[in-house]
């Protein structure tokens, strides 16, 4: 192992400061030309990397590095209803004078909404979204944490419950898991992190390939129960004894399909409206994810569903009357032809377009080949912006790109990216 691998491995080790220290030996290392430094891709930026503090196989420290390494301009991280990773993630972006953007994405409640019993972009429970605050003002963090902390406790205890269907289910192939000894030391919880479903998948990923072994085996006694959710792809991943991710791929295999032990998430999912009140009061940029109509998932492990695609005009008018004032979007997910339809949509209703290619897997690139193409290129801009608007509300949150002030001033949205973007590109250091 040379040196560079040393380090990197001391970047996912279980301290911050250790962590820290490791990427600025690598940081001196480039410095002192001992390392090349990586070719910037202007045209690649990601707002929604996962890390260990909800489910990732990077620390927030790793993560910076790794989209540093590809080259990305920039890159923004967002864990589930937690936002403790984003300091850290803040200082290693200093250390490689590389931008950064902090988030934080949850699940929240629309019953009190005309969008009551429709299915959103959750695919295991109609009424329920996933948002994101993206562009959190530094001096707001621990305001959007301690919100938070009282969902994290609620979707702890329901982990727990899950736990004991997952042992029910798999009890014939040894899988007896003790929730607090076997999942929660996988995750970050007691560092303000979440525990979510996919940290017991993989619990259950490792202890199956304990019980069965890879390969063939373990293929031909999950066939029952799985069979008709293995792509052709993923069962190749699964038959390679030597694949390197294959705790992952298993997972993902396990999630296509979550009725057999998922119990709806209620009391962890806030009310729309409070979070949107959130957003306002910390000065973030409150965005729905959309997800649109799925036939083949870029994480392996969705099934092909519909979503909001038949009703979106209706979806994004009622976002705006709830007060959100972005939509992200992964290009990889969709067809061009559902993102052309979305961005029109959007362009009409003013509403924020935001980039974000969802990492939680070592198998997944960071770089986004699609948006190389010209047709995602107010993604780029828009990043930029989002760069600026954080910059911009650390210091005061009435400098926000969404605070009345500022739209008062520029009322045009696209004038106002424009300017937030010009903002952001000079200099990010704050």
């Amino acid at each position: 192992m040379n040196k560079k691998e040393e380090l990197e491995k001391k970047l996912q080790g279980s301290n911050t400061e250790t962590r820290l220290e490791a990427l600025q030996e690598l940081s001196d290392l480039i410095k002192k030309e001992e390392l090349s430094r990586p070719r910037v891709r202007k045209n690649q930026v990601n707002n929604h990397i996962h890390t260990t503090f909800s489910f990732s196989p990077y620390s927030p420290t790793g993560a910076v590095w790794r989209a540093f390494q590809a080259g990305l301009a920039t890159a923004g991280i967002m864990d589930h209803d937690s936002i403790s990773g984003a300091p850290e993630f803040i200082r290693a972006g200093k250390i490689l004078d590389f931008p950064v953007t902090i988030g934080l994405e949850c699940r929240v409640d629309f019953s009190d909404t005309s969008l009551a019993g429709h299915r959103l972009n959750h695919p295991d429970q109609k009424s329920t979204a996933y948002m994101a605050l993206h562009g959190v003002p530094h001096h707001k963090i621990e305001t959007v944490q301690e919100f938070f902390t009282p969902y994290r406790r609620a979707r702890k205890e329901r982990s727990g419950r899950m736990t004991e269907r997952l042992n029910d289910y798999f009890g014939e192939y040894d899988v007896d898991l003790d929730f607090e000894k076997d999942i929660l030391p996988l995750s970050e919880y007691e560092n303000g992190g979440t525990v979510t479903e996919r940290h017991l998948l993989y619990a259950v990923s490792e202890r199956l390939i304990e019980s069965l072994g890879k390969g063939e085996g373990l293929l031909s006694e999950l066939e029952d129960k799985f069979g008709h959710l293995l792509s052709p792809q993923l069962r190749s991943y699964l038959e390679d004894e030597k694949n390197p991710y294959y705790k992952y791929d298993l997972l993902g295999l396990l999630k296509k399909d979550t009725s057999y032990f998922y119990i709806p998430a209620q009391k962890e999912c806030p009310p729309v409206k409070s979070v949107i009140e959130l957003s306002e009061t910390a000065g973030a940029i409150p965005s729905y994810a959309y997800l649109g109509d799925i036939e083949k998932s870029v994480t392996g492990d969705k099934k092909k569903q519909k979503f909001e695609d038949d009703y979106l005009p209706q979806l994004l008018d009622v976002l705006l009357e709830l007060g959100f004032k972005a939509v992200a979007y992964m290009p990889t997910r969709n067809t061009k032809q559902q993102l052309t339809r979305l961005k029109k949509l959007c362009v009409k209703r003013d509403l924020f377009q935001i980039s974000g290619e969802d990492i939680n897997s070592p198998r997944q690139s960071f770089v986004c080949d699609k948006l190389e193409d010209e047709e995602f290129s107010n993604l780029i801009d828009s990043t930029w912006a989002l760069i600026g608007h954080e910059k911009m509300a650390s210091r005061s949150i009435e400098n926000g790109m969404f605070a009345p002030r500022t739209v008062k001033r520029y009322p045009d949205l696209e004038k106002r990216i424009q300017i937030y973007s010009e903002l952001g590109s000079m200099g990010w250091d704050y």
